[in-house]
């Protein structure tokens, strides 16, 4: 490397565009653009002096910069880089503009040479290598030759200019990583095939300067990361493969290197630097030079006994553990023996971890933490390798150790450990699957054995750790205050899922040790010696987790213990907030373990009564979590409830059915809400059709009570619907009924009976009032209180349809009682609305759930559901991307619904009316809303899956209309980066489109230039000879000449291999969404000249190899080919 000709500068380029790019988007008219810019930096100075001095910019500074025949300007490049680092708000903005713009020209890479010379802030040469960066992701094939070799040059030489001085190499770390980058930017364009002896050079020159060494190592490390890290949407599949066979073939020289460092320098940060490259190798180097050679013992030996190296060590070594293959298991067992042996030598007791993190210091605390990383891979991946006689004793010891990092009060380090715990407690369950109490003390499999001591301490932290359950609300926050949870901590659920996970297969292992440690712990509460609300919290979360995990008369036992002792201390502890936390605990407990509650009714009654005295209690929490908890038991014991159990004289439900407003009368409404959720679910449980409506009819007595009374005083004076109070009244309600019909499901139709009509002329009223305020007021009056109360109450009323409909299970009932006057009240009303954003888009979601639970059966009221709907709410949202969100969102889950179950009733529309649909589909594409976008992509497939199930002339009909376009605005989308998401349904859908052809499922001509001419001699179009068209040649040329014509800079060879590509995979969407990934890579790129870079000819090979074999599979399906498409051989026959 150090050879190369540092003294070449760029040369200007012999003759380059400066047309507009579809890769690199350059702006036109850039010089104007740029001036505007500038004077507006001029206008935008305020009387800040880092702004005021770029008053001095000018017009004719600005021509200046973006001139690209004259001198270059690089103090006023500095100013405005200056700018963009030192201002804010509008001169940053334009600032970053005219950068931006700079950057996108053609020609700017040739002012890279005099900026990085003569430039004196480090930020602008740092723009510069961005420019230069940029120039090599797409244009570097455009380049003549000899320009390249003079930038590839160039860059080495202030690599070594750089790296070889050890001060510089310190100061300019920022400055010479981006030239590293850049280096392996060139690297992945020219190398092996312009730059053969790389990686002999690297080696060669490392050799020569310590500085020179590192920097090289970390150039190597860069360009393995870019091969095999970070390769997939940035090169091709064929390309990326041959990179990496090319620098597995070349290794050998660069392992060689890196042994003569770590065997030879005394230079820590050399050798530091060394491993750290080696770390980037090992998960992708040929396994030899892992396990047949000194490594893995020269990292134990060597490095990991010094506190320097010993972090770096430990995560190499856990990439080794990583390694999945089974042939190297000696190697292993002697990796993990010496391992052990040298662990105990720097560390002889293991609780010595614990202070070890305690110190707080970070090179310490990422010990520990990296120590547990390995031990946890490598005991998961191999641990059964080390339970033999001999290595028992070192097995042990480093349970031991993972024991000991569990107790370290850091949870990303628990997680570590926690990982491994679950693999090896759920391994030694499924090795026997039953209780250790029905498995004879004989038969106990060895394996649990072997752990039983560590499980047993295991235990003890598991419970002592247990993470918060989502059902907990009553939590203790930072000022050691009792207070209620307001958000759900994701982090901590997920944690609880796990460790719940981990010690119910604890329990299964061990019951009678779980149970004891859990009493032990208990009892320690009750007695004060281990009180506080962390200790109770944590257990009483641990005792929880494991329902289900013992026998059920254990269980039962267990549970009698422990919530008569939880009552006691309920009693005992004095303060609200200590009431508060046990109670929260005792709920969480007796919510999870239904199964006890379902077989001892008295247990189940007091519990329950227990909970209607906690929704009394007005401590944070505690009111919501009693609600919470009762509707949990109200599920899954709800037949307990309304039936006669012993010793009662009537069914439970009737009790709180009697006793329901004294119950709730200390309960705020979404409370109450919940509660009456949770009472529906034991109504629902009762089968006998009559006992169940006398009971829904006193169920919702006191709701209906204040319906009623509003309802007459409105009938009386229709403005009392204006009162706040009265409408907040009906909002309640409503919510009321929304969450007793979630419980009661389809059997709540005998409460909608009751309230339906008037709802809907509530809903109506509404809206006239509504109307009359936006009139006579102006669309200003929506933010008044009362109007969003109003626009509020028809929301729950369609909330509460929407959700009947859903739970519904007659279509003839919902049909024939409810749609026509629901549809009377809602559709017009959002028709002729005068202000779009009253409409409420709840009706769009209200209809969707319609559509989608009567199928087709509504299909005849589609017509009227669409005028109605569809042009008023695509006026709506036409303009832009992003106004409107609930309407977009819901317009396309309706437009979703009708094309999945009424596409019958889209194919009766007018040509123009369908012609509007598709077009709105199209529009769902284009958005950046990613749920929009993804529903758009999944109707047009459906909608193209339905078509080409129709009859053959309606079928050939669509595709001749719109193939074509659909085709065009695929691949806009496609190409769009921002709709890069969604690029696997892309690619089913295009897959499809590109399958019906090849499979001549359309059976007319695509090619409109002769469509009329074929479609009279094929009878319509419907079944002519498909000789006399070629459907597949069409639409190859025309993709071809699509791509060509947007994407001016890729070669015919590559358009002819991918556009084959498209034909070849489309049955296997995965291998069909790689190649259109590949096509995506390319699109960025200018190919220049040659495309021997580009692998064509391999790629090439091995499609026609898929299509092959994609042919022999049709050949064994009669009918699949084209009878003319046969081979003479089978035509004979």
């Amino acid at each position: 490397m150090d050879s190369m000709d540092s003294s070449a500068m760029f040369c200007p380029p012999q003759a380059q565009p400066t047309s507009a790019s579809p890769v690199v988007g350059v702006v036109n008219q850039i010089n104007g653009t740029a001036n505007n810019h500038i004077t507006m930096l001029n206008n935008t100075a305020t009387s800040n002096n880092t702004v005021n001095q770029y008053e001095t910019l000018t017009i004719e500074s600005a021509n200046q910069l973006l001139n690209f025949k004259g001198v270059f300007d690089i103090q006023l490049l500095e100013q405005v880089v200056e700018c963009l680092y030192t201002t804010q708000g509008q001169p940053q903005k334009i600032a970053q503009e005219i950068l931006t713009t700079f950057k996108e020209h053609p020609d700017s890479w040739t002012r890279v040479d005099g900026i990085l010379e003569y430039a004196k802030n480090k930020e602008t040469k740092y723009f510069a290598l961005q420019v230069l960066e940029n120039l090599i992701k797409t244009r570097w094939k455009i380049i003549p030759e000899n320009q390249c070799e003079n930038i590839k040059k160039f860059i080495v030489a202030l690599i070594i200019k750089t790296s070889t001085n050890p001060i510089s190499m310190e100061q300019d770390k920022v400055y010479l990583n981006k030239l590293n980058m850049i280096l392996v930017q060139i690297l992945k364009q020219d190398w092996p095939k312009k730059w053969p002896n790389f990686i002999s050079d690297i080696c060669a020159s490392s050799k020569k300067s310590e500085t020179l060494c590192m920097n090289n190592m970390t150039i190597l490390k860069l360009l393995s990361e870019e091969l095999f890290d970070f390769s997939t949407g940035q090169l091709t599949q064929a390309k990326s493969k041959h990179l990496k066979d090319t620098m597995c073939q070349h290794f050998r020289e660069v392992f060689s290197l890196c042994q003569y460092v770590l065997e030879d320098s005394r230079n820590e940060k050399l050798i530091y630097c060394t491993l750290e490259t080696l770390l980037r190798f090992l998960n992708w180097i040929p396994l030899g030079y892992i396990f047949e050679t000194g490594l893995i013992n020269a990292l134990i030996f060597k490095f990991f006994p010094y506190d320097v190296f010993r972090n770096i060590t430990l995560k190499c070594l856990t990439e080794i553990a990583n390694i999945g293959v089974d042939s190297y298991d000696e190697v292993y067992c002697s990796m993990f023996e010496t391992f052990m042996l040298q662990l105990n030598k720097i560390l002889p007791n293991p609780e010595d971890l614990k202070t070890l993190y305690e110190t707080g210091i970070e090179e310490n605390q990422n010990f520990v933490q990296n120590l547990a990383m390995f031990l946890s891979t490598l005991l998961k991946k191999r641990g059964q390798l080390f339970e033999t006689e001999a290595m028992r004793k070192q097995l042990l010891m480093a349970v031991m150790y993972l024991i000991v990092i569990s107790q370290v009060e850091d949870v990303e380090v628990f997680k570590i450990c926690l990982e491994y715990w679950g693999s090896l407690t759920e391994q030694l369950y499924k090795e026997c699957p039953l209780d250790d109490r029905v498995v004879a003390s004989s038969t106990i499999p060895m394996r649990r054995l072997i752990y039983e001591e560590m499980l047993s301490k295991l235990r003890y932290i598991m419970i002592g750790r247990m993470a918060k359950p989502e059902e907990v609300l009553v939590v203790e926050n930072e000022q050691g205050e009792v207070v209620r949870e307001f958000m759900k901590d994701t982090d901590s659920i997920q944690l609880y899922n796990n460790m719940r996970e981990t010690l119910v297969y604890l329990t299964h292992l061990n019951s009678q040790d779980t149970e004891n440690i859990m009493n032990e712990k208990l009892k320690k509460q009750v007695d004060g010696t281990e009180w506080s609300w962390k200790n109770l919290n944590t257990l009483c979360w641990a005792i929880g987790s494991i329902s289900g995990a013992m026998l059920e008369e254990e269980e039962r036992k267990f549970l009698v213990t422990v919530i008569k002792e939880l009552l006691g201390l309920c009693e005992q502890k004095r303060g609200k907030d200590n009431k508060a936390i046990i109670a929260s605990n005792i709920m969480y407990v007796v919510g999870q373990y239904p199964r006890f509650l379902r077989a001892y009714w008295k247990f189940l009654k007091t519990v329950v009564n227990k909970l209607f005295e906690f929704m009394h209690e007005t401590h944070d929490g505690v009111q919501d979590m009693a609600c919470d908890t009762f509707i949990k038991i109200a599920n899954k014991c709800r037949r307990h409830f309304i039936t006669i159990q012993p010793g009662e004289v009537q069914p439970f439900i009737d009790e709180i059915l009697e006793n329901m407003a004294t119950v709730i009368n200390q309960l705020e409404p979404h409370q109450i809400h919940t509660f009456y959720e949770a009472v529906g679910y034991m109504i629902s449980a009762q089968t006998d059709e009559k006992i169940q409506e006398k009971l829904i009819q006193n169920y919702m007595t006191l709701p209906n009570q204040v319906w009623n009374d509003i309802i007459r005083k409105a009938a009386i004076n229709v403005d009392f619907l204006t009162d706040h109070i009265a409408i907040k009244q009906l909002d309640n309600i409503i919510k009321t009924n929304y969450h007793a019909c979630k419980a009661l499901g389809h059997n709540y139709i005998l409460q909608l009976k009751f309230i339906y009509m008037d709802m809907l002329s509530l809903y109506k009223v509404m809206s006239q009032h509504i109307s009359a305020a936006i009139a006579k007021n102006g669309e200003s009056v929506m933010k008044q209180p009362i109007i969003r109360s109003m626009r509020g109450l028809k929301k729950e009323i369609l909330k509460l349809i929407n959700e009947w409909v859903y739970h519904s299970n007659d279509h003839k009932v919902v049909l024939q009682s409810f749609i026509p006057n629901l549809l009377d009240a809602i559709l017009l009303d959002y028709k002729v609305c005068a202000v779009p954003s009253a409409r409420e888009p709840e009706v769009l979601s209200t209809m969707s759930t319609v559509i989608k639970k009567l199928t087709d059966n509504i299909t005849p009221q589609i017509p009227a559901i669409f005028d109605a709907v569809f042009e008023c709410t695509l006026e709506m949202i036409n303009k832009d991307f992003e106004e409107y969100p609930e309407h977009r969102t819901n317009f396309y889950v309706l437009l979703q619904q009708v094309v999945t179950h009424c596409f019958a009733a889209l194919l009766n529309t007018l040509p123009n009316q369908f012609k509007l649909v598709l077009d709105s589909i199209i529009w769902a594409l284009k958005h950046t809303m990613r749920n929009v976008a993804d529903t758009g992509l999944k109707i047009l497939l459906t909608l193209m899956e339905n078509m080409i199930q129709q009859p053959t002339e309606m079928c050939n009909c669509f595709y001749q209309t719109y193939y074509t376009d659909i085709m065009q605005h695929m691949f806009s989308v496609v190409t769009d980066t921002s709709h890069s998401a969604g690029l696997t349904m892309q690619a089913r859908i295009l897959a499809f489109m590109f399958e019906i052809v090849d499979m001549n499922k359309i059976t007319a001509p695509l090619n409109p230039a002769i469509q009329n001419g074929v479609a009279t001699a094929a009878g319509g179009g419907g079944g002519g000879n498909p000789q006399q068209y070629d459907n597949v040649k069409f639409v190859k040329d025309f993709v071809s000449s699509l791509l060509k014509s947007a994407f001016s800079h890729l070669n015919d060879a590559q358009i002819q291999v991918t556009v084959q590509g498209f034909f070849n995979l489309n049955h296997d969407v995965v291998a069909f969404k790689e190649h259109l990934r590949d096509f995506l890579v390319q699109i960025r790129e200018f190919s220049g000249e040659g495309d021997s870079d580009l692998f064509l000819e391999e790629r090439l090979g091995e499609l026609q190899k898929k299509e092959e074999e994609k042919r022999q599979r049709q050949l064994s399906v009669p009918g699949i080919i084209n009878p003319y498409d046969l081979p003479d051989a089978m035509d004979d026959n």
